[in-house]
């Protein structure tokens, strides 16, 4: 495979072109039905229904649809010909045009009764699990390079230097502090160390299950033209996907849809061979000791253990970089034992005065507004008679777009003035009740 170009957009340097590296796993697409090393029953199922979705289709439509070579659809039709499940209704230059019989749509409407899921054919459990253990990041990285993949943020060296070995080691990692510092801005940034893309399996076929796994929704697709890959696999970006307060323990849980009967694969598993985000950490309606019970396995062997509806338990790897974010101290959420399994933690503090003003003038740029030459102090001044000592760094962007909001309500310029930071702030801060 060749490398493939994105176009990246980073708030601060105008643009520009990320280039990512071929996926590390390139299956080949097979040729013939004991090559897709599933049961033979889910691909009779899986053609049933598309033709039972379409009516009259044909050996180069199905192909497409079903995302499987001709060779492989020839085949099953040729073998529900035989058992007078479909019939032939034309040709179409060296294709035939094709439709279930009677006994094909009564089998077709028997088999939706389990599961109405078409489309691409499902890999095997046991080739996903190989693709995932052969896609493992494995990430080089050094602080200059650190702080360009950060370059729209301000950065202090201290935080590099903690993120960069945290990175190297694809271990978990604890981020935490007070609000309002970076910590979300951080996590959803690190997928950027990553330079190289990944194949993703539309479906895996479990049990004569199927568990779709590509979400477009999380899934950021990169274009390739290359022939020779599997198409039942898509190439993609390393995942990055985040939880907040939504996050519930059913969510983890492989879920069967009622009206499909297709199972969803749960977000850890979406998020394989990327990043897992547990943003808010501690603010979820499932107890933190909880949630972090229900990753002391798949931290310890990297596996994790789902269960179908009728309680088959089957393995899949867990291949990922889990990053918990939170507000709360690591010591109010997780014993000692846990903590052991959680090898990088990481403090994000207030910032200081100079990081404060670095942080303000990007916004004013960013955000298009004036400044005075006192602007910086005289904001850290407003701030900190509200607050003490303590500085945050959503502090700039959150006046700043204040004041724009000010500008328009007042129907006129936005300016950065005494007058207008000391509205912006008064609004912005909540005053004590005592």
């Amino acid at each position: 495979m060749n490398r493939f170009e994105v176009p990246f957009e980073p708030s601060s340097n105008g643009g520009s072109v990320r280039t990512f590296e071929p996926p590390a796993y390139c299956p080949s697409t097979p040729r013939e039905i004991n090559e897709l090393k599933i049961p033979h029953s889910v691909l009779v199922d899986l053609m049933l229904r598309d033709l039972r979705a379409y009516g009259v289709s044909s050996l180069r439509s199905l192909a497409g649809i079903m995302k499987v070579a001709s060779s492989v659809v020839h085949t099953l039709f040729e073998q529900m010909l035989r058992q007078h499940l479909v019939e032939v209704k034309g040709t179409i230059g060296l294709d035939y045009s094709f439709t279930l019989t009677e006994a094909g749509r009564k089998l077709a409407a028997e088999r939706s009764q389990h599961s109405t899921y078409s489309g691409p054919v499902p890999v095997s459990l046991g080739e996903y699990t190989h693709a995932v253990r052969a896609q493992v990041a494995k990430v080089t990285i050094n602080r200059s390079g650190l702080r360009e993949a950060l370059s729209d943020l301000v950065v202090p060296d201290s935080i590099l230097d903690q993120l960069g070995p945290a990175l190297v080691s694809q271990r978990s990692l604890f981020l935490y502090g007070p609000s309002g510092n970076g910590k979300t801005s951080y996590s959803e940034r690190l997928i950027r160390m990553y330079q190289d893309s990944v194949v993703i399996p539309y479906a895996v076929e479990i049990d004569g299950q199927i568990m779709t796994v590509y979400d477009p929704i999380v899934h950021q697709r990169i274009p390739s033209a290359d022939g020779i890959l599997d198409p039942r696999w898509v190439v993609c970006q390393r995942p990055c996907i985040t939880a907040g307060g939504e996050l519930v323990s059913s969510m983890l849980t492989i879920r069967q849809d009622e009206t499909s009967g297709t199972y969803v694969a749960p977000p850890q598993v979406k998020a394989n061979n990327g990043i897992f985000i547990i943003d808010d950490f501690g603010r979820q309606a499932i107890s933190p000791r909880e949630l972090l019970n229900r990753w002391m396995v798949p931290l310890d062997r990297r596996v994790d253990y789902l269960s179908l509806s009728y309680g088959m338990k089957f393995e899949v790897p867990f291949e990922l970089l889990l990053v918990f974010s939170t507000n709360l101290s690591p010591e109010d959420l997780a014993d000692e034992a846990f903590l052991r399994r959680i090898p990088n933690k990481v403090y994000v503090g207030e910032v200081d005065d100079r990081m404060f003003d670095l942080i303000l003038e990007r916004e004013t740029a960013r955000q298009s507004i004036p400044t005075e030459p006192d602007s910086a102090e005289r904001l850290r001044h407003l701030c900190k008679l509200h607050t003490g000592e303590d500085l945050r760094a959503c502090y700039p962007g959150d006046i700043c777009r204040i004041l724009h909001w000010i500008s328009k309500y007042e129907e006129r310029p936005v300016q950065m003035d005494g007058a207008e930071l000391e509205r912006a702030v008064a609004l912005y801060f909540a005053r004590s009740s005592t």
